[in-house]
């Protein structure tokens, strides 16, 4: 078992988890909904950026599933976004890294100081979660090909 995930599990920070087909493809549904509802220029951009967020939180959660995991406890931001190094492979490192930083970013838009949130910030983000979605359906119909029948 990779080293992250092993760690994940000592910790209880992970639990094993049996998903489905029609598991996956409500997910999906959920990004789907997301990155439409965080294109909506009538929107603040604080609101756009959170929405765009828990698109791609969902996206690498469809990996952690996959995997035969989930979440368990506090920070289940942080933690899915750290088995994602592992989950996906070196795909998916790159993108656990930009999302972390954007985990920091929307939880200070969202809890400490509104206004924190560019529309720059906005446009990057539904880029690289739109992007993210497209490498997240590849692997999944490769490594997962049962789990995608939904899709």
């Amino acid at each position: 078992m990779p080293k992250i995930l092993s760690r994940l599990l000592a910790d209880g920070r992970l639990r094993t988890h049996r998903t489905s087909a029609r598991e996956i493809a409500d997910l999906l549904g959920v990004v789907e909904r997301n990155l439409a509802d965080a294109s909506v220029e009538a929107v603040s951009t604080d609101r756009r950026f959170t929405i765009a967020y828990e698109a791609a939180l969902q996206l690498a959660t469809v990996t952690l599933y996959s995997n035969g995991y989930e979440t368990y406890g506090m920070g289940h931001h942080f933690t899915t976004f750290q088995a994602l190094k592992e989950t996906m492979g070196n795909a998916g490192a790159g993108y656990a890294k930009y999302f972390e930083i954007c985990r920091r970013k929307r939880a200070v838009s969202s809890y400490d100081r509104p206004g924190e949130i560019s529309e720059t910030d906005v446009d990057s983000l539904l880029r690289e979660v739109k992007a993210f979605k497209e490498e997240v359906l590849a692997w999944l119909r490769k490594h997962y090909p049962p789990l995608a029948t939904e899709v």
